[in-house]
Parts: structure tokens; C-alpha cells; sequence
């Protein structure tokens, strides 16, 4: 086990990583019309579905990161969300004006959480 501060700051950037995903899957359960209207606009079957089972995960991943259990295995399941759900939403490619550069800036964003996803799994191997 490691110790001091270089612990510490593993902690606090799980916490943060987790924390973002719990806060996100909690987030969903009160906006699940617009969301599931979302996707299924980019021709998801069984919309809703994919939301509520998306949304349970990145909070069980999430949860499992902050707790420090199985961070390789949630931190990879989270990757593979993010992408999943970055491709499925943020179709910039399909976008003009503002809309293209939020969604461009969000997929930027997205890549750089899975940034810290890979870091958080490759210090629990």
C-alpha cells in the first residue's frame, strides 16, 4: 500500500473521477424524458433502457472507483461508457455553429476524463 502524499492525491483523484460519474448516473433519473428523446433521435433501440442500465453502471463504476475496489475493472468499464455514450450523443460531425463547437469542446472534455480513467486503472495494476 502506498502511503503519504502521493496517496493521497490517488484518493482525491478517484473520488473526483467517481464522484463525477455518480453525480451524472443520479443526474439522469431526473431528466429521463429529454435523455431517452436524445437517444432515441440517434436510432438507439430501446432507449430508455439503454439509459436507465447506462446510468446504474456509471454509478456502480463510479462508486467502485471512489471506494478503491476493483479500480482496474471500473475504470475500464468506464472508458468503454464514456466512448459509448460520447459517440452515441455528440455527434458534432452531424452539427453547425455553436452547437458543433460545444459538442467538439465536450468530446475534448470526455477525452481527457478518459485520460484519467487510464491513469486511475494503470495505478491499481
Amino acid at each position: 500500500m502506498q502511503d503519504g502524499p502521493a496517496f493521497m492525491v490517488l484518493v482525491l483523484g478517484r473520488l473526483l473521477l467517481g464522484g463525477l460519474y455518480v453525480a451524472g448516473g443520479i443526474h439522469h433519473f431526473f431528466v429521463i424524458v429529454p435523455l431517452t428523446a436524445a437517444i432515441e433521435a440517434r436510432g438507439i433501440p430501446f432507449a430508455k433502457w439503454v439509459l436507465l442500465s447506462g446510468s446504474l453502471f456509471q454509478i456502480a463504476a463510479g462508486l467502485l472507483l471512489m471506494l478503491g475496489l476493483f479500480v482496474t475493472a471500473a475504470a475500464f468499464g468506464l472508458v468503454i461508457f464514456t466512448l459509448a455514450a460520447t459517440i452515441m450523443l455528440l455527434n458534432f460531425w452531424d452539427m453547425q455553429g455553436t452547437a458543433r463547437d460545444s459538442a467538439i469542446n465536450t468530446w475534448k472534455t470526455n477525452m481527457a476524463i478518459i485520460g484519467g480513467l487510464l491513469i486511475a486503472a494503470a495505478g491499481a495494476m
